[in-house]
């Protein structure tokens, strides 16, 4: 695949770790890659930062409430919010701006700048792109129910990705409705509309709406 598909499906260069992430021009890769990534950021990181933990470390003046549980490494970046409850485990990176709330757990994942997580969320071995966004109780899974490796539907050829573990890699300003499930290696162009309740496997172009798998229209800018 001669594209950079990775750079393609996120649509921005929002975040502290892009450089790294598009250098892995297939998504499983940059997800695969991800403690890697996290090493070059932190390597990277100026005064702007304070080490709190363990290689957690967090832009300065930012709170992090005694209710939020870290284990493992993160970098949390200037204006992000983490909220009552929030977990975040395995290797994680929080954008600018970026949001994650309430009975949220988020693992082996990076969140561009303005992603917004925000209420009893799961994000699992994914990367959300600039301003996506998760619908209260939407949930990514990362693992298939047969612990089978993932594979990935594109023009409808299956690829096996390798990994045990991959959630999603959600573009630009995706809307996910509120209780749908992303299952294992699936990918959102930027500006997609995911509806509520949705159960999505394989592939989401960018401006379309996700009514069901045998509905997805293009959006309508009247």
């Amino acid at each position: 695949m001669s594209i950079n598909l990775t750079e393609r499906i996120l649509g921005s260069d929002a975040s502290i770790a892009h450089s790294e992430i598009i250098k892995h021009r297939l998504p499983w890769q940059a997800i695969e890659k991800i403690p890697d990534i996290i090493s070059s950021v932190i390597n990277d990181l100026g005064d702007d930062f304070e080490k709190i933990g363990e290689g957690v470390y967090v832009f300065r003046g930012i709170t992090i409430p005694n209710s939020v549980k870290i284990e493992g490494r993160a970098v949390i970046c200037e204006g992000a919010e983490l909220r009552h409850g929030a977990y975040l485990r395995g290797e994680v990176i929080i954008g600018r701006g970026a949001v994650v709330g309430n009975s949220c757990e988020i693992k082996h994942s990076i969140l561009y700048d303005r992603a917004c997580v925000p209420h009893f969320n799961y994000v699992g071995n994914s990367i959300l792109s600039e301003g996506a966004h998760l619908g209260a109780g939407a949930v990514i899974s990362n693992l298939k129910i047969n612990k089978s490796s993932v594979k990935v539907s594109i023009n409808g050829e299956k690829i096996d990705t390798g990994l045990r573990k991959m959630g999603a890699v959600v573009g630009g300003h995706a809307e996910v409705g509120c209780g749908s499930v992303l299952n294992p290696g699936t990918l959102i162009f930027p500006n997609a509309i995911i509806y509520p309740l949705s159960c999505v496997r394989g592939t989401v172009m960018g401006n379309s709406i996700y009514k069901s798998s045998t509905e997805i229209v293009e959006k309508s800018f009247n």
